[in-house]
């Protein structure tokens, strides 16, 4: 690859990351629990991007990098098993007061949920993904999106329920 080619890739490139941070960020967060490992999955997610950067197909970079961003949690959570979350999950926007502490509820939440539901919620209800791109993303058919996004929904009713029934 010649010189000029390879700056243009590069620009390219630098573009795209500073448009897909804030979104790979935000599912990042929502993925980890944790501002640091979210860091550290959307740079190793960067870091693959950009070594298939000349295969991925423009219009479709920012699906292709939140694939690689689930994967890469996947292989961790594999690697590791179980996770302690320490801290608090800050906001990667900046949001009222009251926006604030239903997301903390909301993330609270999420921390109860297996690992699969939990990606499954994110990647439908977030990221806005169909039924069939989330079961893409996450390798699995489009009926076990749809069993793990039931499962999901009713233990989250069920900890919203005991929560309204605490004085």
């Amino acid at each position: 690859m010649d010189g000029e080619a390879k700056r243009g890739r590069d620009r390219d490139f630098t573009a795209f990351v500073a448009s897909a941070t804030p979104s790979l960020m935000r599912t990042a967060l929502l993925l980890t629990d944790s501002q640091a490992a979210a860091q550290d999955l959307v740079q190793a997610t960067f870091v693959k991007v950009y070594l298939a950067w000349p295969k991925v197909r423009q219009g479709t970079a920012t699906a292709y990098a939140r694939r690689v961003l689930v994967n890469e949690r996947t292989d961790t959570w594999r690697r590791t098993r179980r996770e302690v979350v320490v801290g608090e999950v800050p906001d990667v926007r900046s949001t009222p007061a009251a926006e604030n502490g239903e997301r903390e509820q909301v993330l609270a939440m999420l921390r109860q949920l297996p690992a699969t539901q939990r990606k499954v919620i994110v990647l439908r209800y977030y990221e806005d993904l169909s039924e069939q791109t989330t079961a893409d993303h996450l390798g699995l058919s489009v009926s076990a999106v749809k069993s793990a996004t039931h499962r999901a929904m009713t233990t989250l009713r069920t900890i919203m329920s005991n929560e309204e029934a605490r004085p």
